[in-house]
């Protein structure tokens, strides 16, 4: 065993507590790990022998699945309590088998197959994700890495929120993005687990170099990862990640491409993933996350504020080329453009005051639309250029409100305890997706506990998409995939030192 190894497992022995399952014979000696078993129903008992003088696991597992609402599985664990990394070398014994058999590292609250749990998962393809449950004998879900068949996987908990970081063989841990906010109370199980994804068959996974250990509380720096959630599974899908902050992506009206801002520059990302490519926005060089594309997907357009840090809405062609302004005044805030491509919806502060705007696509005077006290943001046309969705503070809270395009018949849609910011229609008419901080946080600030929600565009029960650690930059601008059935978004991450 390793030196580090060594003084880690002094560092965290005041942690750790043996546990037996019910009517279990003791394990034989499983290093850091306290006892073994088969969690929920499987066909084929699996095993664990730990060889000391490599300091390896050696795991065989059948079970059905980790999945759904229950799990099959053999685990070797040990529990834990407070925030926890574990990390290790894993590789597969043996080709062939089920594509979607897993070796993973977890956490999970009880040995229940129902209980909520987190894993690092690497499949036989070597597709690897961040699963999770969040309630008992709920459904399933997962964020998968933007990285195939990593060498080694580390899962960390810290606080309520948790991630996974992935190495190749021999290279450095880095995060995978897509971090997730997962409310594991007290004492947790944690440890090495394997699943065959086919319950008439046994397969078997070596770990080695692991590390079990309290998480890292500081923190340097921020990561930024653009995800794509599933609207009929949940399930999110990192595209894109790296250190620093990047935020509001768009998508395009073929589905080929998003668009994101950064540093003051706007990127073009493939929808398939791959690396990002800076679009040319000539002088304007000071891009805030307000930006969009046009209905017919020619043009872009932007919010900038190089020169005297007041932004002003400027078009330019989607490729990039020199731009076009269209707001003198400032500050303005472009968010939306009404479907015949005719007009601009912006917020803008005039006199002290935020409201809402319109103005020509090819430039001209601008109009107020709202004059209520308080902060008007946000506005976003419906796809039949019926109504202009908007944020108000006027009753309170901040909430989404809708209008027609000239003003007339506002409207209240969400009333509810929190701060609701952001709406954006999907393509289909169908869907108003929106970004919701707590009641105490002012504003829309960067680095909160938010929550993607989804509802009705008509009206009707508001659900719940996502948790994460974002705000600011999250989703501010119009994001829904051409079909309607997904949404891109920015999450962060602290990164430790």
């Amino acid at each position: 065993m390793k030196p580090v190894q060594s003084l880690l497992l002094a560092m965290i022995s005041s942690l750790l507590l043996s546990v037996r399952a019910p009517g279990a014979e003791a394990p034989p000696a499983l290093g850091q790990f306290t006892s073994q078993g088969d969690i929920g129903t499987v066909l084929h008992p699996g095993s664990a022998e730990f060889d000391a003088a490599a300091g390896a696991y050696r795991i065989a597992g059948g079970g059905e699945n980790m999945w759904g609402d229950h799990d099959a599985f053999h685990f070797v664990w040990t529990q834990v309590s407070g925030d926890v990394t574990l990390a290790a070398d894993i590789r597969f014994l043996g080709s062939g088998g089920n594509p979607h058999r897993k070796a993973c590292l977890v956490i999970r609250q009880t040995l229940e197959p129902g209980s909520p749990y987190v894993d690092a998962a690497l499949h036989g393809n070597g597709l690897t994700s961040l699963q999770y449950r969040e309630t008992p004998g709920g459904t399933t879900h997962e964020i998968q890495s933007d990285v195939s068949g990593p060498a080694r996987l580390r899962l960390e908990k810290r606080g309520e929120y948790v991630s996974i970081s992935v190495a190749p063989a021999g290279g450095p841990l880095h995060s995978a993005g897509g971090s997730l906010r997962l409310a594991l109370a007290g004492t947790c199980y944690v440890g090495l687990a394997v699943c065959a994804h086919d319950n008439n068959a046994l397969e078997k996974a070596v770990f080695s170099d692991v590390e079990l250990a309290p998480a890292p509380a500081a923190a340097a720096g921020i990561q930024s990862a653009l995800e794509v959630l599933t609207l009929d599974s949940l399930n999110r899908r990192v595209l894109y990640r790296a250190a620093g902050r990047f935020e509001a992506p768009n998508w395009s009206r073929d589905g080929q491409f998003l668009i994101f801002n950064r540093d003051g520059r706007l990127f073009r990302l493939p929808a398939s993933g791959g690396p990002p490519a800076a679009i040319d926005t000539g002088t304007c060089v000071h891009c805030n996350n307000d930006h969009g594309i046009s209905p017919d997907g020619t043009e872009l357009v932007i919010s900038d504020q190089t020169g005297d840090n007041r932004s002003r809405i400027y078009v330019l062609p989607i490729a990039g080329g020199p731009p076009r302004l269209v707001t003198p005044a400032a500050p303005s805030y472009w968010h939306g453009w009404s479907p015949d491509g005719l007009t601009l919806a912006f917020c803008a502060e005039r006199n002290g005051a935020f409201d809402v705007y319109t103005i020509p696509a090819a430039g001209g005077d601008e109009r107020r639309l709202t004059d209520a006290a308080g902060l008007d943001d946000g506005p976003e046309y419906s796809p039949d250029g019926r109504y202009l969705y908007f944020n108000s503070d006027r009753t309170g809270l901040m909430q989404i409100w809708r209008m027609r395009p000239d003003g007339s018949g506002q409207e209240q849609v969400t009333t509810d305890g929190y701060n609701n910011w952001f709406a954006h229609p999907s393509p289909d008419g169908q869907w108003l997706v929106f970004l919701t901080f707590p009641a105490d946080v002012k504003g829309h600030p960067p680095d909160k506990d938010v929550r993607l929600r989804l509802m009705p565009a008509g009206g009707g029960p508001v659900r719940t998409l996502a948790t994460l650690f974002g705000g600011q930059g999250t989703i501010n601008v119009p994001s829904w995939s051409p079909d309607s059935k997904s949404v891109a978004f920015v999450s962060y991450q602290p990164l430790p030192f």
